[in-house]
């Protein structure tokens, strides 16, 4: 790869905004977010919402405003969690599709998620593809373990390539229960993916943002960050705009000559619709 998609993932569903009060919950703040990270380097966003308690929600309309209100003001692709909360129902994650989102997340199994578990069973990931495939959104398959990266081999031989035909994975490391934000697991995990991957990213929660950033770089692959997955710039130093994030990410992403790709080379690389 001669540049960097950088993703940036700014609200999550595990923080609070009481406890972060910078996090971007309302879609105004979103909305400035996602146009100020876009500007950083950021060529695609994952998106969370809240609700007017800025508690973690899957609501329809909701969903759909916000994916129209950062089409409208920026070149993103958007991207929606299928994950929402641990305690939000299958049925309501299968439906955030009918929000027509570019892309949307698709973990690939059930892992340990600190004190919880995220449940993502068999016939849950096999339904939720063969619905990215019908309504022609594009999957990034999230992989949280190595036994994800084993699913993801039985999911693409089972049901085919996803819509568009490209393969774009996350690693999701550090995560207390999945495996270990180490540069070891990192190669252990691109290692062992499937030879139908055509790009992959990585993400290091906490403080493990830094050796994954690196150690992905290094091999290859893409970035992902933002307050979803990291709080800090360094011990004792709050992030206080997920546009920090994104900078370093592309600072990074420049040292190492791969410079942040742009919103249309990424919908190039991950073959998603363009909408105009």
């Amino acid at each position: 790869m001669t540049s960097t998609l950088i993703t940036v993932a700014p609200t999550g569903a595990e923080t609070a905004k009481a406890d972060c009060p910078a996090l971007p919950t309302t879609l105004d703040e979103l909305v400035e977010t996602a146009k100020r990270c876009e500007a950083a380097g950021a060529a695609m966003i994952h998106i969370h919402i809240r609700d007017a308690e800025h508690r973690p929600t899957l609501d329809l309309g909701r969903l759909a405003e916000t994916v129209t209100a950062v089409r409208e003001n920026t070149a993103l692709i958007v991207q929606l969690s299928t994950g929402g909360a641990v305690t939000d129902p299958f049925e309501h994650r299968l439906r955030v599709l009918d929000a027509a989102p570019d892309s949307c997340s698709l973990t690939m199994g059930t892992v340990n998620f600190g004190d919880d578990v995220f449940m993502n069973p068999w016939p849950f990931v096999t339904e939720l593809y063969r619905l990215t495939q019908e309504r022609e959104v594009v999957p990034e398959f999230e992989l949280f373990d190595l036994g994800h990266v084993a699913a993801l081999h039985r999911l693409l031989d089972k049901f085919g390539l996803p819509y568009g035909g490209k393969v774009h994975c996350d690693l999701v490391m550090g995560v207390p229960g999945g495996m270990p934000g180490t540069p070891d697991a990192l190669v252990a995990a691109v290692n062992g993916l499937p030879e139908g991957v055509t790009s992959w990213s990585a993400t290091g929660v906490g403080r493990t943002t830094m050796p994954v950033a690196l150690a992905a770089l290094s091999k290859g692959g893409h970035l992902r960050v933002g307050m979803e997955d990291t709080l800090t710039l360094a011990k004792g130093q709050p992030v206080t705009h997920n546009a920090e994030l994104v900078e370093r990410a592309a600072s990074l992403a420049t040292l190492a000559q791969r410079p942040p790709m742009s919103p249309d080379e990424a919908r190039d690389l991950l073959n998603v619709k363009r909408l105009h």
